[in-house]
C-alpha cells in the first residue's frame, strides 16, 4: 500500500537560495507528524509544494499514489489534503456557526447567494463539529470575538468540514498564551483522531512536539537532517546544535 504522501527528489531554489534540495519524503496514514526547523529552513516551502501553491523545478509529489505535482491547491483539497494556516482564515463578519456552514456548503457545492445558508447543510454535522472543538456555547457569536486559541480551533473545524484524509497545520500554538497551548493541542488531536484524519503540523514549541507528535522531521537549509520518534530526533546532535541551539 502506498504512503499517504510521498515525494521524490523535490528541488526548488529562489535565486541562490535552495529551499528544497532533493527531498525524498513519506507520510503514512494515521501518523502525527511534527515538522521543526528554524525560520527559512524550507519547512513552509515544502508544504507549499505539496499543497500546490508552488511548483518544484524537479521532482514529484504523490498523494495516495496519485501524482499531484502540477495540480492546483483547490484540486488537491478536493482529493483530501486540507491545510490550516498560521493566521486563521475565518469569515470575520459571520458567526462561528456560519463559518462552519460556509465550509460545509462549499464542500457539497451548495454555496450560493440565492440559497439560505442554514438550509444548505446538515445542522447535526455542524453541531458535532462545534462539540469536537469545544465551541458549541459560542456558536452564535461573531468569529471575530474569539481569542486566538479558539480562532485556531475554528479554523481547524472549518478544514475538517471538507472531510480531509490529511490536515496540515501551520504553527497551531503560535500566538496562543502558554497556559492555553496544551488544552488547544489536546482538543485538536482528539478531534483529528475521532475523524480519523492524519496530522502534519509545524511547531517551534519543543514540549508540544514531544508530547503530541508520533514522529518528528527536522529541517535545515532545504534538507531533512533528522527523522524519527520525538525523543530520538530532539536529542540528536544536529538538531540540538542547528535548531534548538542547546548542543
Amino acid at each position: 500500500m502506498d504512503a499517504l504522501v510521498r515525494t521524490e527528489g523535490l528541488y526548488l531554489a529562489f535565486g541562490g537560495v535552495i529551499a528544497a534540495d532533493g527531498i525524498d519524503f513519506h507520510l503514512e496514514e494515521g501518523e502525527r507528524l511534527a515538522v521543526i526547523g528554524q525560520n527559512g529552513s524550507g519547512k513552509t516551502t515544502f508544504i507549499n509544494i505539496c499543497t500546490g501553491f508552488l511548483k518544484p523545478t524537479r521532482g514529484k509529489v504523490y498523494f495516495e499514489g496519485r501524482d499531484i505535482t502540477r495540480m492546483g491547491p483547490r484540486h488537491i483539497v478536493r482529493l483530501g489534503m486540507a491545510r490550516s494556516f498560521q493566521l486563521p482564515q475565518l469569515f470575520l463578519d459571520h458567526s462561528v456557526r456560519q463559518c462552519l456552514e460556509i465550509s460545509a456548503a462549499a464542500r457539497s457545492g451548495r454555496l450560493s447567494f440565492f440559497a439560505e445558508l442554514g438550509r444548505s447543510v446538515d445542522s447535526r454535522e455542524i453541531d458535532h463539529a462545534l462539540e469536537l472543538v469545544g465551541l458549541r456555547e459560542r456558536a452564535n457569536e461573531p468569529s471575530s470575538s474569539l481569542p486566538e486559541g479558539q480562532r485556531k480551533l475554528l479554523d481547524v473545524a472549518m478544514a475538517l468540514m471538507l472531510n480531509p484524509k490529511l490536515l496540515i497545520i501551520d504553527e497551531p500554538t503560535s500566538g496562543v498564551a502558554s497556559e492555553d497551548k496544551h488544552g488547544l493541542m489536546a482538543t485538536l488531536m482528539r478531534a483529528l483522531e475521532e475523524r480519523k484524519v492524519t496530522s502534519w503540523f509545524v511547531e517551534h514549541d519543543v514540549d508540544i512536539v514531544s508530547r503530541y507528535a508520533s514522529r518528528v522531521v527536522a529541517w535545515t537549509n532545504g534538507k531533512v537532517v533528522a527523522d524519527g520518534p520525538p525523543a530520538e530526533v530532539l536529542e540528536s546532535e544536529v538538531v540540538r546544535r542547528e535548531i534548538l541551539g542547546t548542543a
